[in-house]
């Protein structure tokens, strides 16, 4: 009796073990700009960049344009699959979809910067942004649906333990508006200390309420990018590294990120109870413009899948989805989906970069359940 008593314990341990849901993230609420929205600034009503709503984006994964800056998923994506959480709603489908809230929002939008649209319309470049929906915009979001998700502070404390706070990517774009018009490296890097500034302040902003894990993402090489390669084509052999990428912005890129993860360490030690994380961008991208084919990219990196023509498939005047653009048959063989945003390829190895923890810093709280 006395041995059947013991293998019956076993047994039902065994099983509420191997029963037992391994920890995970149960929401996600995601800030930034068009490397995450899933389709706030098309649900915004804005007309700057309406080929976003129709194919070929969206063309690999869900098959029809999402809103989303791609030909797939993006990364916030992979990383809700990684946890078996649904793809995050954008926030302004609020009003069609309240249910799907539950397990995360997401607020970014494309063209959105960290800076407030009035540093832009004060040095008389703000006619040139695609949206005024900010960082600071995106937060004031949050803290109205905040009080949908938890009705007080022990409630929101319980809600958001096992919440992941996403900000960003940003800031690209607080650079991309003076670059694209002319700005020199020297003016841009005067504006770093603000853009990190206001990314930092919104991740207090959120720790403040209520957030405990928060991951914090730098920039990519800019200098790798079709529009930049196509924008500040030199003849001079030497402004470029040995994948083809523009070696100045890629050190402004890498000048950016330093300033945010010193930032980041501050943050850390004002708010000790809280995890953040950094997310190299940068050292995750790097790595498949260094060995394209590696990564299956055997039609190249620096070129874009979708476009007008040009060294690197990047006209202005014939952007992805404009007449006189044309997709590439197979979008998983290229890296640059559009001449400014990524393919969903490239998205992917990112993805598992910053979830096996080789490219966040510290890394995630849980590992991921599931593999895509």
């Amino acid at each position: 009796m006395k041995i059947i008593f013991i293998l019956v314990l076993v047994l039902t341990f065994s099983i509420t073990v191997f029963c037992t849901p391994p920890p995970k993230y149960d929401s996600i609420f995601s800030f930034g700009d068009s490397l995450a929205d899933t389709g706030n600034l098309l649900l915004s009503g804005a007309l700057k960049f309406p080929v976003i709503g129709e194919f070929p984006y969206g063309e690999t994964f869900f098959r029809h344009a999402t809103g989303r800056c791609s030909d797939g998923r993006l990364i916030v994506d992979f990383i809700a699959e990684a946890y078996g959480l649904p793809y995050l709603p954008p926030y302004l489908s609020i009003g069609k979809e309240k249910k799907r809230f539950e397990h995360g929002v997401n607020f970014a939008v494309a063209g959105a910067t960290a800076l407030d649209s009035k540093f832009f319309y004060d040095r008389n470049i703000g006619h040139i942004l695609w949206t005024n929906y900010t960082l600071s915009v995106q937060l004031s979001w949050f803290k109205n649906l905040k009080s949908t998700l938890c009705s007080h502070k022990l409630d929101c404390a319980d809600y958001f333990k096992t919440s992941l706070f996403v900000v960003g990517e940003i800031g690209g774009n607080d650079y991309n508006y003076p670059f694209f018009i002319g700005g020199t490296i020297n003016q841009l890097k005067a504006m770093v200390p603000a853009v990190v500034g206001s990314i930092a302040a919104a991740t207090t902003n959120l720790i403040e309420e209520g957030a405990v894990e928060v991951i914090v993402p730098g920039n990519l090489p800019i200098g790798c990018n079709s529009v930049y390669l196509t924008l500040f084509k030199t003849t001079d052999e030497a402004a470029y590294d040995q994948n083809g990428c523009l070696k100045q912005y890629n050190a402004f890129s890498k000048y950016h990120n330093s300033q945010l993860k010193i930032a980041l360490e501050n943050l850390r030690h004002k708010y000790p109870h809280a995890k953040i994380s950094y997310a190299d961008y940068y050292g995750a991208a790097k790595r498949f413009f260094h060995t394209p084919k590696h990564y299956g990219f055997t039609d190249g990196t620096l070129e874009a899948c979708c476009g007008g023509g040009g060294p690197y498939n990047f006209n202005n005047s014939a952007r992805c989805g404009h007449i006189g653009s044309k997709a590439c048959l197979d979008p998983k063989t290229f890296a640059n989906w559009d001449g400014i945003h990524l393919t969903e390829a490239a998205y992917r190895y990112i993805s598992l970069g910053l979830l096996n923890g080789s490219f966040t810093t510290p890394p995630l709280t849980f590992p991921p359940i599931y593999s895509f």
